[in-house]
């Protein structure tokens, strides 16, 4: 490949990298929710100040008065709520921070309360939310929360086979004599792309396909251009689709364009490139239990199993919703926050815009995965 090429692929390679490992800088951000600040300055004479009070020490990632706020604290201990709020493995949920929280009263009695948080937490790749249905009991004259603990499945010692195809790549070095030929950057096509109006803006969706025998480090970019044949705006799929292919594989893709009317554009230029890319067909993740919500919020629910044996800390899930000729009609994506341990289960959502859910016959999921390893 040409240095331009191998410029490219290390620049966008270094920015995947930053992905995983950007999760371990946590970023800091205002904490708009409940309350504020003051449940600090109050004791917990009421279930909502004491959930309150219990949220913000965790936003402050103050453990130790969290963990001593607890009711139930003599079922476990200060570390497993640290890992049952981080995970067990590095992951998107270890690093992440409270942007935010919402209550809703559920039951009270004049010793006991239920209450459900909803937490909201931000990443690096976005924003994630987690719902815990929390109990408050009255101890004197104050109340305090009993954490409902969820531990992580502990993996068994064990041996797992594997048998996957893997591609090794081997650059020239400085004292081969090669001459001036490079390797050619595998061949990948754009099956389909369709524009559609949502939202005040553009977004076009499609499929692209690895047509080599080789795997590549393929992305997408997109010009919009008027009818005089200006640019209007230029975007790409970022984290819209899948960047590692192998050989015949097929990515979903999405590129959106803010405030830019369908009537304005009279033609769309797509640039897929592709790079050479060294890769493997493992691990392996299977997606069980897929099942399509419907209104009011539409989405794609199920779950990823790791079936290698080595630790997933990322997993990125791709859903492409069909209509009943094949056409895609929405492309979405998300991220499961804890890692995923060999043979474990793991829950994943992908939305659907409300509006589109009456068209979907069908859908396709794929996942992408980092794991921290590949990156030492």
């Amino acid at each position: 490949m040409n240095r331009g090429r191998l410029l490219a692929f290390i620049i966008v390679s270094v920015t995947v990298a930053l992905v995983v490992i950007g999760t371990l800088v946590p970023t800091s951000s205002a904490f708009a929710s409940a309350g504020g600040g003051t449940a600090l300055l109050r004791p917990p004479s009421s279930p909502q100040v004491a959930v309150e009070s219990l949220v913000e020490e965790i936003s402050r990632k103050d453990w130790t008065a969290a963990y001593v706020s607890l009711a139930n604290k003599n079922e476990f201990t200060e570390q497993d709520f640290v890992r049952d709020l981080n995970g067990t493995h590095p992951s998107l949920r270890s690093y992440a921070g409270l942007d935010g929280f919402d209550l809703r009263p559920l039951h009270a009695s004049a010793d006991g309360a239920e209450v459900r948080v909803d937490l909201r937490w931000s990443t690096i790749v976005g924003t994630y939310h987690e719902v815990r249905d929390l109990r408050v009991v009255r101890n004197g004259d104050q109340w305090q929360v009993a954490w409902p603990l969820v531990k992580e499945p502990r993996v068994p010692p064990q041996v797992i086979a594997v048998n996957y195809l893997r591609w090794d790549v081997i650059y020239r070095g400085p004292e081969d004599d090669w001459g001036a030929q490079d390797v050619e950057s595998p061949h990948v096509r754009i099956v389909d792309m369709h524009p559609v109006e949502r939202g005040g803006g553009l977004v076009l969706l499609g499929e692209l396909l690895n047509e080599d025998v080789v795997p590549t480090f393929v992305t997408v970019k997109a010009t919009l251009l008027a009818k005089n044949g200006s640019p209007i705006a230029t975007e790409d799929a970022f984290d819209k689709m899948s960047h590692v292919l192998l050989p015949k594989q097929v990515t979903p893709f999405r590129i959106d364009f803010q405030n830019v009317r369908l009537s304005d554009v009279d033609n769309i230029r797509m640039d897929p490139s592709s790079s050479l890319i060294a890769a493997s067909a493992d691990p392996v993740i299977e997606i069980e239990d897929q099942k399509l919500t419907g209104l009011p919020q539409p989405a794609l629910t199920g779950k990823l199993v790791d079936q290698s044996g080595q630790i997933v800390n990322i997993a990125h899930v791709l859903t492409t919703f069909y209509d009943n000729t094949g056409q895609p009609v929405w492309v979405s994506d998300g991220y499961a926050d804890r890692a995923l341990l060999p043979g474990t289960p793991v829950p994943f959502t992908t939305s659907l815009p409300a509006d589109l859910s009456g068209r979907v016959s069908s859908y396709r999921v794929v996942t992408s995965t980092y794991s921290s390893d590949r990156f030492q």
